[in-house]
């Protein structure tokens, strides 16, 4: 690599977007990434400070600026520094995040819905 460039895949592990540089690299090597608007299949891309990145964590679309090429992985803190987030993902409502807030009706029954159900049909338990 050049002067000022470092590996896809390791930043990505220093920023700590994954938990591991293998499951860095296999996410850039399946092609999930962009680059500077230029879709990237190689976990050895050479990234520079600048550079924006655009990639699917979760369920929300990351944009990130490279701010600074890390020297090791450290703290969350420290990790935070090397980027600048230019679309934080929204807040999802409690709703979207817990079963609890289900529609009544949509997916499985619960035991009260079972039990009632059991009880229109005539087969009490």
């Amino acid at each position: 690599m050049t002067e000022g460039t470092q590996r896809l895949d390791k930043w990505l592990w220093f920023a700590r977007f994954f938990k591991s540089r293998s499951l860095a690299t296999r996410f850039c090597t399946d092609g999930r990434i962009r680059v500077n608007e230029v879709a990237v299949s190689k976990a050895h891309h050479g990234l520079r400070v600048g550079d924006v990145l655009t990639f699917a964590k979760g369920h929300d679309i990351r944009v990130i600026e490279v701010r600074d090429l890390g020297a090791r992985r450290g703290p969350a803190p420290e990790a935070r520094n090397l980027y600048d987030d230019l679309k934080p993902p929204e807040p999802r409502s409690r709703k979207e995040i817990s079963p609890e807030g289900r529609e009544r009706g949509s997916g499985r029954p619960t035991k009260a819905e079972r039990r009632a159900i059991d009880r229109l049909k005539g087969q009490e338990t």
